[in-house]
């Protein structure tokens, strides 16, 4: 018997989570806009996200939060970080006790410094709570390109079961226990890719792409294990398989931002010109408190959240880190 699943959320991810999914479960997506629903039910198709991509024939949308939750037997939350305490909240009422909730959010709650498996399971008690994720540009695999992800949950029977309803032909999917650092390398990584993108946007050059791109992997290993993770995480697909797609990729949206903030627009003007979600934009502010909080020197994060929030360019950016005192490779900076 095929297990019903409701997907949360019908932006670029979660639409093609939805649309992977529906090969192997009966799948209803659940959207703010009625557009997109009418659109998603009548055409196959979501063309703000995925511009030209044809939906799985049997993904179905709606409007109603009820009727996306109530007979599923698997959720997948697919809305920013700072939405999802609200939506799941909504949710909550009409969820049956029990069912695993999956997120596919790569952030932090600005408000409490929470993962979002942290939210799930202080709103769900009892309901087994996990994150997909790794390199997952979502056109690529939306228009056939191979890609490898991580279901990543404490409880590895249940993980293996969840494993079988996400992957689909050439989106591999591999499972991981290690939810805290899968999360945190997902989130962590994001702060990086603008660092990069802000690198790339001023034509620094691929050198420099490189140094920004292996160090940042140090400095988010150095977060992530103090807060709980393991090291070999983020040598994995959630950590440098992420991390690597995301700074490399035009397609990612937080190097977006930091390409146009490297070449002289402002953080205003570019989230304005944006239709979807940059996670590091507000991630930056939760990193720089976790920073204090666990005493671990982050030094490209400081500088781009000086240059998202103090209004530093993205020259002093750079000086910034050029000017520190240069040690072992094992340490920061």
């Amino acid at each position: 018997m095929k297990l019903k699943v409701a997907v949360l959320g019908g932006g670029s991810w979660g639409t093609t989570v939805a649309s992977l999914t529906a090969k192997n479960s009966a799948v209803t997506l659940w959207a703010r806009n009625e557009k997109t629903v009418k659109e998603i039910n009548e055409h196959n198709s979501n063309e703000k996200y995925l511009p030209g991509a044809k939906l799985h024939k049997s993904l179905k949308a709606s409007n109603s939060i009820e009727e996306t939750v109530r007979e599923a037997d698997v959720i997948v939350m697919g809305v920013p970080a700072q939405h999802l305490r609200g939506v799941l909240e909504t949710a909550k009422p009409h969820i049956r006790p029990w069912v695993p909730i999956i997120n596919l959010a790569k952030g932090l709650e600005i408000s409490t410094k929470m993962r979002m498996t942290e939210i799930i399971e202080e709103i769900m008690p009892g309901h087994p709570a996990g994150v997909l994720t790794g390199p997952n540009l979502a056109k690529e695999i939306h228009h056939g390109k191979a890609a490898a992800a991580v279901i990543a949950m404490v409880d590895s029977t249940i993980a293996k079961e969840l494993q079988q309803v996400f992957s689909s032909g050439l989106f591999r999917v591999y499972t991981n226990s290690d939810v805290i650092g899968c999360e945190l390398g997902g989130a962590l990584k994001n702060i990086i890719a603008i660092a990069t993108g802000m690198g790339d946007g001023a034509n620094a050059g691929d050198n420099t792409q490189a140094a920004i791109i292996t160090r940042g992997l140090s400095e988010l290993t150095r977060l992530g294990v103090a807060m709980g993770g393991k090291r070999r995480t983020f040598s994995g697909l959630a950590g440098m398989g992420d991390l690597v797609a995301t700074c490399a990729s035009a397609k990612s949206r937080n190097h977006y931002v930091g390409f146009q903030l490297g070449t002289g627009k402002s953080l205003e003007q570019i989230i304005e010109e944006m239709n979807e979600v940059a996670e590091g934009v507000k991630t930056a502010k939760v990193v720089m408190e976790l920073s204090k909080e666990y005493g671990v020197e982050m030094p490209i994060s400081t500088e781009v959240y000086k240059v998202l929030y103090e209004g530093n360019t993205v020259n002093d950016a750079f000086r910034g880190l050029i000017m520190r005192s240069v040690g072992s490779e094992g340490e920061p900076g």
